[in-house]
C-alpha cells in the first residue's frame, strides 16, 4: 500500500498542511520541523501526487505541443529544440499528433487544458476559422510556429518565407531558368505558403518572366503528391527546366518522378527544396534548399511560452529567424 501525506504527517507528528508547506516550500517552516519531515519522507519513500500538487501550486510543469505530422523530418527537428529547452527549465512535454485534422486540433486543445498544461506550442497545416475562434478565447498561453498571426493576439516563430522564396526563385533565374514550377504546400491564407507564392511571383515579375499558372501546383507536403504533379507535367508536355518545391519531401518526390521517367537531375531539370531537413544532404543528388534553423525555431517557441507562463512580456509578436540558401548538386544551369 502506498504511503500518503497523511502517513507522513502522523509519523512526523505534524499537520498535513505543514507537510504540504515543506514539500511545496510555500510558507515558512522551522528548520527543525523541515528536517524532520524530509527525513520521514526519505524513510517512507513518499512521493507527492503530481496532479494534486499541480492543483494546489497551479504549476504542473507541463507544456503541450500539438503537431500535424510527427513523422515529418521538418517537425522532428523542431521538436528536438522544444524538448531540450523544455528540459532545461524542468518542463515535461505532452505531444499530440493531429494528422492535420481540425477536429483533432480542437480535441487536443481541450484535452491539454484539462491536463493543466501551463502553455501550448501549436503547429498546424491550416489555420482554419474555428481554430482561430478557439485560440482567441483560450486562457492558456499559446505560441504558433510558421503562421501568420495577424488575426490573433498570439506570438509566432518563423523565417521570412517571402524573402526565402524570392531568393530561391532569383537563384534559379540567374542560372538561366525561365520556366520554373512551384509545388506549394496548400492554399491557406493564414499560412507561410502564401508568402512563399508572393516571393516566387515577385522574382518572376521583376525579371519579366510571365507566370504560367499550370506550373503552380499544391503538393500538401507529401512526396507522393509531388510525384504525381511532376508526372502530369511530363504527360501534358509542360515539364519546366526547374522545380521549386516548398518542402524537401516534395522536392525528393519530384526528383524520384523525373528519374523514373528517364530525366537527369540537374542536367535536364533542376530541383530545389525548402527546410534543409537531414535527408536533403544525404539524398542523391543532394538537394539545393532553403535552410531554416529548425532546432532554433522550436527553442525560441518554447522560451516564448515559458516567458508568458512567468508573466514576462514578449516584446515581438512575430519572431523572424534567419534563413540561408544552401546550394548542392540538384541544381545547375538551364539546358540549352
Amino acid at each position: 500500500m502506498s504511503v500518503t501525506i497523511k502517513d507522513v504527517a502522523k509519523k512526523a507528528g505534524v499537520s498535513i498542511s505543514t507537510v504540504s508547506r515543506v514539500i511545496n516550500n510555500s510558507k515558512p517552516v522551522s528548520n527543525e520541523i523541515r528536517q524532520k519531515v524530509l527525513q520521514i519522507i526519505e524513510e517512507t519513500g513518499y512521493t507527492p501526487n503530481p496532479v494534486a500538487r499541480s492543483l494546489v501550486m497551479k504549476k504542473s510543469q507541463l507544456i503541450g505541443v500539438i503537431v500535424p505530422d510527427i513523422s515529418s523530418f521538418f517537425i522532428g527537428e523542431i521538436l528536438n529544440g522544444i524538448e531540450e529547452i523544455g528540459k532545461m527549465y524542468a518542463y515535461d512535454i505532452l505531444l499530440c499528433n493531429t494528422y492535420g485534422s481540425l477536429e483533432q486540433e480542437l480535441r487536443y486543445l481541450k484535452l491539454l487544458k484539462g491536463k493543466q498544461v501551463e502553455g501550448i506550442v501549436l503547429m498546424t497545416w491550416e489555420l482554419q476559422d474555428k481554430l482561430i475562434e478557439y485560440l482567441a478565447e483560450i486562457e492558456i498561453p499559446v505560441v504558433l510556429i510558421n503562421r501568420n498571426t495577424s488575426k490573433l493576439d498570439i506570438p509566432s516563430v518563423s523565417i521570412d518565407n517571402f524573402q526565402a522564396s524570392y531568393d530561391m526563385t532569383n537563384y534559379l533565374i540567374k542560372h538561366g531558368h525561365k520556366r520554373i514550377a512551384l509545388i506549394r504546400s496548400n492554399l491557406d491564407s493564414n499560412a507561410f505558403c502564401q508568402d512563399q507564392y508572393r516571393g516566387y511571383k515577385k522574382a518572376l515579375e521583376e525579371n519579366g518572366i510571365p507566370i504560367d499558372e499550370r506550373l503552380v501546383q499544391f503538393g500538401n507536403f507529401k512526396l507522393e503528391n509531388s510525384y504525381e504533379i511532376v508526372k502530369n507535367f511530363i504527360k501534358e508536355d509542360i515539364l519546366p527546366t526547374a522545380i521549386f518545391a516548398t518542402s524537401d519531401t516534395m522536392a525528393i518526390g519530384a526528383i524520384n518522378c523525373l528519374l523514373d521517367h528517364g530525366y537527369k537531375v540537374p542536367e535536364d531539370v533542376s530541383v530545389t527544396g525548402f527546410h534543409d531537413t537531414k535527408p536533403a544532404s544525404f539524398y542523391r543528388p543532394s538537394l539545393t534548399t532553403i535552410r531554416q534553423p529548425l532546432y532554433d525555431i522550436g527553442a525560441v517557441a518554447i522560451r516564448m511560452i515559458i516567458k508568458k507562463i512567468n508573466h514576462i512580456e514578449v516584446h515581438e509578436k512575430i519572431v523572424i529567424l534567419p534563413h540561408e540558401l544552401i546550394v548542392r548538386k540538384s541544381t545547375g544551369p538551364a539546358p540549352a
